[in-house]
């Protein structure tokens, strides 16, 4: 069998989505769609695994269903072939088959198909989940017909596609590859070391650092990958999105972070060496009342407002960075640079502590869902003797590709951007060295603006030139307009 093109996978999996309009909400594609997708991996790699047992044994069928010949274990009746052979009650035999997986594979997969209603026939009616089912049928994906890394990139594919569709809070979990691989570059993960990201969504950040050290030629299973995700459904994506990219070695929690932390290291928190988040902006009702007591010692600078955990999940993982190397990379909106009151305090106190190694700020509408700008905070354990007392801010809001909905980090922005993270020196209009005094005489507020001064350009277009380009703009509108009208009186149209 010829193997899949990236692009026949990509518009496979957009008809999945396709067959499910109308009765589905777009919101809801994910629900169903990530776990059929993942089944129907599972089976094939089954099959594959199986069929060469099977030859290596001369014929002998037990042998070849020894669970030790196999990745993962898929109890009998429990195979995409036996949910395919169904005709009716189709979602109970599909629900049937995933809850048996999921106990036959409790080390690995309990819980990763999700709590998605499969026996609601109002939505899911048995014609539309055969229809859907023999889509799926229509490709092995096994690996003589679909490399992981396609299969990786097909699966990012479809995630921001449903990022795209629902365009609400998308950002929930997704975040634009652009800015996650811009985070990678900075935090640099090495051979060996643990990655933790506590607001993981799908596991983008954390398949970013995996994807580095495979980039540079280094033994990506030296990581140790650990994440938590407070919601069930992106939790459970998150975990297969790691299967489907080959990473089996891995952490992948559900629950709340900043209530209930899932690592430890006997009574206190788990540190790691890198620690990545795009954590939900301004979140409320975080969960302030058990911070004033916090029995992690999350609090250490301060308790964020109930309105706002933005500083509380900053502290979180300053709590879990691990000394000396370790370093953080979290995105955060504007106003935590500059809020004041608690946040103020609590920035303060950061400050101090001479952790803090640069502040990013990115360009506007660059994340799904959210048309304000971002910026990246990055801290570090132990910063190099050179950077001690010093904080880089960078001002990269005009590093962006405008499109029509939604801007753009390109790799050039990405490269200058690093750059001027590693050069950390002054750049005219776009990067300052500030000293911890500096920024204590601006009441430690980081405000970007407050240390990157814009200089104004004296080659400004005249009032007059303005005009005139204005006056042109208008001639060639109209000139358009008037070419449509005589199209379409030559077609009869108007």
């Amino acid at each position: 069998m010829e193997k899949l093109t990236l692009s026949e996978l990509e518009q496979h999996l957009a008809k999945a989505a396709w067959i499910l309009k109308g009765p589905v909400d777009a919101a809801d594609f994910k629900v169903y769609i990530f776990p059929l997708l993942f089944f129907k991996r599972l089976s094939d790699v089954y099959d594959d695994e199986y069929k060469s047992v099977l030859k290596e044994s001369g014929g002998d069928a037990s042998y070849a269903e020894l669970p030790e010949f196999h990745r993962f274990s898929i109890p009998e009746g429990c195979h995409w072939n036996d949910v395919r052979a169904t005709t009716g009650n189709v979602g109970a035999k599909l629900q049937y088959a995933f809850r048996e997986i999921e106990k036959a594979n409790q080390d690995k997969l309990y819980g990763i198909f999700g709590d998605a209603p499969w026996t609601n026939k109002d939505k899911l009616t048995d014609s539309l989940l055969i229809e859907i089912i023999e889509h799926f049928s229509r490709y092995k994906l096994a690996n003589g017909t679909v490399d992981l890394d396609m299969l990786g990139q097909a699966y990012e594919y479809l995630i921001k596609k449903f990022a795209d569709l629902t365009n609400k809070k998308a950002g929930e979990f997704y975040t634009p590859r652009s800015v996650v691989h811009l985070m990678g570059l900075i935090i640099d993960p090495k051979q060996g070391e643990s990655v933790y990201d506590p607001a993981c969504g799908t596991g983008g950040m954390l398949l970013e650092c995996v994807n580095r050290l495979q980039l540079q030629g280094k033994d990506a299973r030296t990581l140790k990958i650990y994440g938590q995700e407070k919601n069930l459904t992106t939790s459970s994506i998150a975990r297969m999105n790691m299967f489907l990219h080959g990473v089996e070695d891995f952490h992948i929690v559900r629950g709340d972070t900043l209530r209930k932390p899932a690592f430890y290291d006997g009574d206190n928190l788990a540190t790691f060496d890198c620690v990545i988040a795009n954590p939900p902006f301004s979140l409320k009702k975080w969960g302030d009342d058990l911070w004033m007591n916090d029995s992690y010692g999350r609090n250490f600078a301060g308790v964020p407002p109930t309105g706002n955990g933005d500083l509380a999940w900053v502290q979180h993982m300053v709590k879990s960075m691990a000394f000396p190397h370790g370093r953080i990379a979290v995105v955060l909106p504007h106003g935590a640079l500059f809020r004041k009151g608690r946040e103020g305090q609590i920035r303060k106190k950061l400050i101090e502590m001479d952790i803090l190694e640069a502040v990013i700020g990115l360009g506007p509408n660059i994340f799904y869902g959210a048309t304000l700008a971002a910026c990246i905070l990055v801290f570090r354990a132990n910063k190099p003797d050179k950077r001690e007392k010093k904080v880089m801010f960078i001002d990269a809001a005009d590093q962006v590709r405008v499109g029509r909905a939604q801007n753009y980090l390109d790799a050039e922005h990405i490269d200058k951007i690093f750059k001027w993270y590693s050069d950390f020196k002054n750049t005219e209009n776009h990067a300052t060295v500030a000293t911890l005094k500096d920024i204590e005489k601006n009441d430690f507020n980081l405000n970007i603006p407050l240390y990157v001064e814009k200089k104004v350009e004296d080659n400004l277009p005249t009032l007059r030139e303005a005009i005139k380009r204005l006056k042109d703009a208008f001639e060639a509108t109209w000139q358009a307009e008037e070419k449509l009208k005589s199209m379409l009186k030559e077609f009869s149209l108007l």
